[in-house]
């Protein structure tokens, strides 16, 4: 969602390259450049009017490192402002001292509230919780039977309301009890508060939130933002945040076509810390935010970091050896090859992680890259309908074969022959490293 931001701000650094030194003169022509860049980004003015003024003190004061080109002094300084105004550190949940914490997560209608509880849900039972849904949207029959699904789906408890032998409870205030209740009896130590929204923010929608949050004293009061609707997000949140006191803000539809200005105005004008962001529509798909990383994605340093993790987080790391092993040995398979296009497809979207690259020197040229997912399903289709024996041995694979590979997956013999090639160019890059001492070089990194 960054990417036009990223990309004139690219260009403003590449002007200030042939400048041998700042200048109050080149300075004020990038200052220029990087303000119409932030406005056309949909950044709220106030924070464009903060993060231009500390750029320009920063650059014309003493804290400018002459060892570093004009560029690399701008880029530094910039980053700096960008991390103050998105917040120095990453603001992690708070939970009660008493178990179990009580999440109210709130916001308008159609902001992905309700998607967003199951993917915090899941988020936190992977980081050691045990926590328990409620669905207090007693107006919208459809939006507590959605979180139902999502509950069933991601395999995690929601309180539905029912008790043998009672009707169905529609107040919300005795559903949130009830769940409270029901987690302190099945040591489930948090419980995810899904309220009901409304299309604009009115007194009757607040006065609710206002009875749920005297009643039940959460701990995080989170504010659920579509960062598609731009500054209407922050204006909402700041109204919410006057009337309740939320304590951090999800912003979703990250992945989207947003353009940014959200993510770096929110913190600002509410004073309160982005927790989440929701960079996709799967479960999986919700992230800690690091201001940090951010700045370097705005500046196209890239996210490696947050690539890191969401690699070891979905890697299957014995099996990650066991095809260490055979790279080493030469032993590189079609059926290796098909189980590591499934590896990467659960990492989400192909061009979300080239997003998380830095946009510089040998990634440059993977910058804007389209990776089509129906072309990752054919290969698989053609994998999957050799034989075993196939699979395992590519040279038994003759023109018979490729034809009947061909009629088995819905593709043609030309591409079969195409995955074969292709199969075998990574082949041929793989025994590269089964070598003699690269070999033992590899193996003794590997313990």
């Amino acid at each position: 969602m960054f990417e036009n931001l990223s990309e004139k701000l690219q260009r403003v650094f590449k002007n200030l390259r042939g400048e041998g030194k700042l200048t109050e003169a080149n300075i004020q022509d990038a200052l220029r450049e990087i303000r119409l860049a932030l406005l056309e980004a949909d950044v709220n003015f106030k924070v464009v009017k903060q993060l231009i003024e500390g750029i320009k003190e920063k650059s014309l004061g003493q804290e400018v490192v002459t060892a570093f080109s004009p560029t690399e002094q701008v880029v530094q300084i910039v980053r700096d402002e960008l991390i103050r105004v998105l917040g120095s550190h990453e603001s992690k949940l708070r939970f009660s001292n008493e178990p179990p914490s009580v999440f109210l997560l709130t916001g308008l209608q159609g902001s992905g509230k309700t998607t967003s509880t199951g993917k915090l849900a899941l988020w936190l039972s992977r980081n050691g919780h045990r926590p328990l849904m409620v669905s207090v949207d007693v107006y919208r029959p459809a939006a507590r039977r959605q979180l139902s699904v999502i509950a069933q789906s991601i395999k995690l408890p929601i309180f539905e309301g029912k008790a043998e032998g009672a009707p169905e409870s529609n107040s919300p205030l005795e559903l949130a009890t009830g769940a409270r209740r029901e987690a302190l009896q099945t040591g489930r130590d948090v419980v995810l508060v899904d309220t009901a929204g409304r299309l604009h923010i009115d007194d009757e929608l607040m006065k609710e939130l206002e009875e749920l949050r005297g009643a039940l004293n959460p701990i995080e009061i989170l504010y659920v933002a579509d960062a598609m609707t731009g500054q209407d997000a922050v204006r909402s949140a700041d109204e919410f945040h006057k009337r309740l006191g939320i304590t951090g803000v999800i912003l979703t539809k990250m992945d989207g076509d947003a353009r940014g200005g959200a993510a770096l105005s929110i913190r600002h004008v509410t004073g309160q810390p982005l927790k989440f962001v929701g960079v996709g529509e799967k479960a999986e798909a919700l992230e800690p935010f690091y201001p940090d990383r951010i700045a370097s994605r705005i500046l196209g340093m890239g996210d490696v970091l947050s690539l890191i993790e969401k690699v070891e987080q979905t890697i299957d790391h014995k099996k990650a050896l066991e095809l260490q092993e055979r790279i080493l040995d030469n032993d590189f398979t079609l059926q290796d090859f098909r189980d590591q296009l499934r590896q990467l497809r659960k990492l989400g979207p192909l061009e979300s992680l080239l997003g998380m690259l830095p946009q510089v020197g040998p990634f440059q040229a993977l910058k804007g890259a389209q990776v089509d997912p129906k072309e990752l399903s054919h290969i698989e289709a053609i994998i999957n309908s050799m034989t075993f024996k196939e699979r395992l041995n590519h040279q038994i694979i003759n023109g018979n074969r490729r034809r009947r590979i061909a009629r088995g997956s819905g593709t043609t013999v030309q591409e079969v022959n195409q995955l074969l090639k292709q199969y075998a160019e990574v082949r041929r890059m793989m025994k590269s490293f089964s070598g003699g001492g690269m070999k033992k070089k590899l193996r003794m990194m590997m313990r």
